[in-house]
């Protein structure tokens, strides 16, 4: 008995995984390419709505209430995600100071359970 050759199945395949850049550099370039409205955090006018946000909030985390000094630590968040809406991105009242560890955890978190623009049953608050 002889064995046919079967065709290949694998070349057929769309692929699956996308390229992962190498260093957070480049990542950024990429993310930046993906979305434009990501260049607006590189201008003096986003510069100058952060800092008047930091100076209104009083260098105080919104969400734990610790103030800090080092501004580095701090960010000037969006309470409601912009997702490249511009009047959005650009309004005061939107923004609220929030330290680093808070935005980066409790409100990442709470940021993924907003659905299509419309906020889930769970507030965006810890």
């Amino acid at each position: 008995m002889k064995l046919t050759r079967l065709p290949p199945v694998v070349a057929g395949l769309a692929p699956r995984v996308r390229f992962l850049e190498d260093t957070p550099a480049s990542q950024s370039r990429a993310r930046d390419q993906r979305h434009a409205w990501r260049a607006w955090y590189k201008t003096a006018r986003w510069q100058e709505l952060r800092w008047s946000v930091l100076v209104r909030d009083l260098f105080t985390c919104q969400f734990c209430g610790q103030i800090e000094a080092d501004t580095s630590k701090l960010v000037a968040d969006h309470r409601i995600p912009h997702r490249g809406n511009a009047p959005l991105f650009w309004d005061a009242a939107n923004l609220q100071c929030l330290c680093k560890a808070c935005h980066d955890s409790a409100k990442q978190a709470a940021e993924r359970r907003w659905e299509g623009g419309v906020q889930s049953s769970k507030p965006l608050r810890p």
